[in-house]
């Protein structure tokens, strides 16, 4: 049975000691608009699987390309090259017209950095989304022909693919008043693989559970945006991820939400040091796979 502290808590958006001695416009947003963007798109060859194969290609940020006996599943896709007044400072690893046909499109909150309508507008080809509770209003009537909202561990099966919605320790307001809007991630079972996508997330002490819950083998955990304007705990920095990782029992684990945008005081290239520090510590070079966006990789 799944304990009532599992079923994920939601940040204090309290500002945090401190928080006016820098200066975020100054320090990084003014600075981020005259920096020419980086990567390019690809255009993947995605490979042909076998029946107990996963291909998985990060896009970017927290978005996901996930491939399993032919079911192509859209995790968080944003393409946009601005969040608002926030430019994104890395191209999206694949052109959106270079994708396969989506089957399934799985979004785990309502921040403009993970529901980006503009690209569900242009993906929603008459599939299913599936969404945390109180989001399926941001994605009705963009193409969709059914909106599932879920709440934590509650699960669904769309054909093959079996999706629970875990708990995480975030917040879900699209803007600053609707609190009521849930969060949280996914975890896939597919066949006898599985994938779990933790969404945005601060350390918590949930991953033991999710994980004794839901076996997973392969993670995505994001490792960036942990110094954030405001003060406020609300992302894992690498070493926490790592920690997230071990906890979960996983195989294999693939760092995500980190080098799309500037999002916090750490510099772009802190996060995958500090993780490729953390890998050598805890002997993971096997387990960590540190991606390419739009590079198909098979599991």
């Amino acid at each position: 049975m799944v304990s009532k502290r599992s079923i994920g808590k939601r940040v204090s958006l309290r500002p945090g000691k401190g928080w006016l001695r820098r200066n975020f416009i100054t320090e990084i947003y003014l600075p981020s608009l005259f920096v020419r963007r980086r990567g390019i798109a690809l255009r993947p060859q995605f490979p042909v699987l076998t029946a107990d194969q996963v291909c998985v290609t990060w896009i970017g940020h927290a978005s996901f390309l996930v491939t399993w006996r032919g079911l192509n599943i859209l995790i968080d896709p944003i393409w946009s090259l601005w969040l608002k007044v926030i430019k994104r400072i890395r191209h999206p690893g694949v052109r959106l017209d270079h994708l396969p046909d989506i089957d399934l499109v799985l979004v785990t909150h309502a921040h403009f950095d993970h529901l980006d309508r503009r690209t569900l507008r242009k993906v929603a080809a008459a599939q299913p989304i599936i969404v945390p509770e109180g989001v399926g209003t941001l994605v009705e009537g963009l193409g969709f022909n059914r909106v599932h909202e879920m709440r934590p561990w509650e699960s669904l099966s769309v054909g093959d693919i079996h999706v629970t919605l875990t708990p995480c320790l975030h917040w879900g307001a699209r803007i600053l008043h609707d609190r009521y809007r849930g969060f949280g991630g996914f975890h896939l079972r597919l066949g006898s693989r599985s994938i779990f996508h933790c969404g945005d997330s601060a350390y918590f002490d949930g991953f033991s559970e999710i994980g004794e819950s839901l076996p997973t083998e392969i993670a995505l955990l994001p490792i960036g945006a942990y110094e954030p304007p405001s003060k406020r705990e609300v992302h894992m920095n690498p070493e926490q991820a790592v920690r997230a990782f071990k906890e979960l029992k996983a195989k294999y684990m693939i760092p995500m939400h980190y080098g799309s945008f500037r999002l916090s005081y750490e510099p772009v290239e802190e996060p995958v040091q500090r993780l490729k520090e953390e890998i050598v510590r805890h002997k993971l070079e096997n387990a960590v796979k540190i991606m390419h966006e739009g590079v198909p990789e098979v599991f």
